[in-house]
C-alpha cells in the first residue's frame, strides 16, 4: 500500500477501557499475539448494532473476564481519539481496510478482587496482566499508541486517586 492509499482509508471505530483498581493503579495486558513486549489497556472494535457503551462493557468482559457489576463508569473521553498504524501493519490488520483506529475511552473503577480477573477467556488476547502506576503507563505501550494513551491519562488522570 502506498502512503496516499493508506491516508485515504477510514479509521476503525473502537472503544478502550482504562480500568483502575481502588489504589489508582491501571490494568494492562500483554498482547498474546506479539513477540516484543506489547502491553495495552482493554480495547476493541464496535460491532454493528452496538453503541460505544455496550462495546466498552463487552470488550472489558471478553478480554479480562470483568463483568459490569464489578465496575463503576467514572468518565468517558469528550471526543474520539485517533491513532495511525505503522504503514507495514496496515495491510496485515483488518484486511487492510483501516488506517488505524478512532477510539472512545472509558474510565472505570474496578471494585472486585484480582481473583475475579480472568484473561483466559474464550478468545484470549492477553498472555499476562498487571496493575501499573500511571507514571509508567505511556512508556510501557507500543510507540504508535503512546500519544493516545497520553491523551487518555490527561483526561482521566485526576480520577485515579
Amino acid at each position: 500500500m502506498t502512503p496516499l492509499g493508506i491516508a485515504d482509508l477510514p479509521y476503525r471505530p473502537c472503544v478502550g477501557v482504562m480500568l483502575a483498581n481502588t489504589a489508582g493503579r491501571i490494568f494492562v495486558g500483554q498482547r498474546i499475539d506479539s513477540d516484543p513486549s506489547a502491553w495495552q489497556m482493554p480495547q476493541g472494535g464496535i460491532e454493528p448494532g452496538e453503541d460505544a457503551n455496550q462495546a466498552a462493557f463487552r470488550e472489558l468482559c471478553e478480554e479480562t473476564g470483568v463483568t459490569r457489576d464489578l465496575v463503576t463508569v467514572q468518565a468517558r473521553t469528550s471526543g474520539w481519539l485517533t491513532y495511525d498504524l505503522p504503514p507495514d501493519l496496515v495491510p496485515r490488520l483488518w484486511n487492510g481496510r483501516f488506517r488505524g483506529q478512532k477510539q472512545r475511552w472509558y474510565c472505570m473503577r474496578f471494585g472486585g478482587t484480582d481473583a475475579q480477573i480472568n484473561i483466559r477467556t474464550q478468545n484470549p488476547e492477553f498472555s499476562d496482566w498487571k496493575w501499573i502506576d500511571r507514571a509508567d503507563l505511556v512508556a510501557s505501550i507500543v510507540p504508535f499508541k503512546r500519544e493516545v494513551y497520553a491523551q487518555v491519562l490527561a483526561e482521566f488522570g485526576n480520577r485515579l486517586g
